[in-house]
């Protein structure tokens, strides 16, 4: 599958801040018209959601423990998704991965941006460290 490209991660105190960019190739599909979403994930666990956005920016879902510290966008102009991070905790601590929806223009009800069964198309993954 395409892989989505994805930086910014890195090691930070807590209560810092890092900011994620995801970029999706342009030649593979329309950016603009496909939900974006943002998850993580720590040793043993399974991927957990953190964020998405509608394809047209207007809408985004948090993970609860990072409502008011994240904040999710878009540059559709851009090809670009990013994910602001700010009042990071340790437990924030994780692989951070951005991923596409698998098809464009979807609205969806609320609990499907959530899953992970919606995306198919994800990055390689970016370390994000929190120190106490």
């Amino acid at each position: 599958q395409v892989q989505l490209d994805e930086s910014g991660g890195g090691l930070v105190q807590a209560g810092g801040s890092l900011q994620l960019s995801c970029t999706a190739p342009a030649r593979t599909f329309t950016f603009s018209e496909r939900v974006m979403g943002w998850f993580r994930q720590s040793a043993g666990k399974d991927r957990e959601f953190v964020a998405a956005i509608t394809f047209g920016g207007s809408i985004t879902y948090y993970l609860d423990s990072v409502k008011g510290r994240f904040i999710n966008s878009r540059d559709n102009a851009m090809n670009t998704l990013y994910l602001q991070m700010n009042g990071l905790k340790p437990r924030d601590t994780g692989v951070y991965y951005c991923a596409a929806d698998r098809n464009p223009r979807r609205t969806y009800l609320e609990r499907a941006y959530y899953g992970r069964g919606i995306y198919d198309c994800w990055s390689q993954g970016t370390q994000v460290t929190v120190s106490a």
